[in-house]
């Protein structure tokens, strides 16, 4: 391996900013030197300053804004509201890794029903899932599926496939609703996403539908420190 002082032009620019931004320096949103700035600083030329510029913004470290220059990004987890999008590709985008845990899962019918909103006959396969963002979990999912739509969810590894990729493929869906709240975490969930009691969480009730029917309903608690829901409409 290199020493420091062996690193290329262009990494030692890298390497500067990355320090600076993880240290706090450059705060969530900070505008940063101009490549101009840059330039004189290391004594080097514009395009080595663009490649470090383009490494950086490929780690999702910063966001290159034409005719305003470059900013620190904010690296906490992203989530779209207007649309359904698989968490684990949300997080691969923001370079993030993502993995899962079962906390419980059980196939319900008749009055176990009563309260989930599907109709008494249905027979339901019901998973609690906590996601994790590298390390630290970001989400706890409690989903509800109808099984006579899709079958195969009720044996499917949501450790190597998303509930969103194993519907996608078994029942595309044709319509959904969204309803978005926030409420305290009590102590269960709180230890969950290891979170104090109490603490701030992004809950969102969706309701899907595939083949004119309702499919799957699904509660999904965010932690509200670590993780945000965007929405964009054009």
């Amino acid at each position: 391996m290199r020493a420091a002082d062996a690193l290329y032009p262009y990494e030692r620019i890298r390497r500067h900013l990355e320090d600076r931004i993880a240290s706090g320096h450059y705060a969530i949103g900070q505008k940063l030197p101009s490549e101009t700035d840059l330039m004189r600083l290391f004594g080097v030329s514009r395009m080595t300053v663009n490649r470090a510029m383009k490494e950086l913004e490929a780690a999702g470290l910063i966001e290159r804004v034409p005719g305003s220059g470059s900013f620190v990004a904010d690296r906490r987890a992203q989530g779209h509201l207007l649309a359904i999008h698989d968490i684990a590709a949300e997080l691969a985008r923001r370079g993030h890794r993502h993995h899962a845990q079962i906390l419980a899962r059980e196939t319900l019918s008749g009055a176990d029903l009563t309260d989930a909103g599907f109709p008494p006959e249905t027979r339901v396969h019901r998973v609690r899932i906590r996601h994790f963002r590298d390390d630290e979990p970001v989400l706890v999912e409690d989903r509800w599926v109808d099984l006579a739509i899709a079958p195969a969810y009720e044996e499917a590894d949501l450790t190597t496939e998303t509930s969103y990729q194993v519907l996608m493929r078994l029942a595309p869906l044709q319509k959904a609703e969204h309803v978005v709240r926030a409420v305290a975490a009590d102590a269960a969930l709180a230890a969950q996403l290891a979170l104090v009691p109490g603490a701030p969480v992004l809950l969102v009730h969706r309701r899907t539908w595939a083949r004119e029917r309702l499919c799957s309903i699904a509660d999904l608690w965010h932690a509200g420190e670590r993780y945000e829901l965007v929405g964009r409409l054009s």
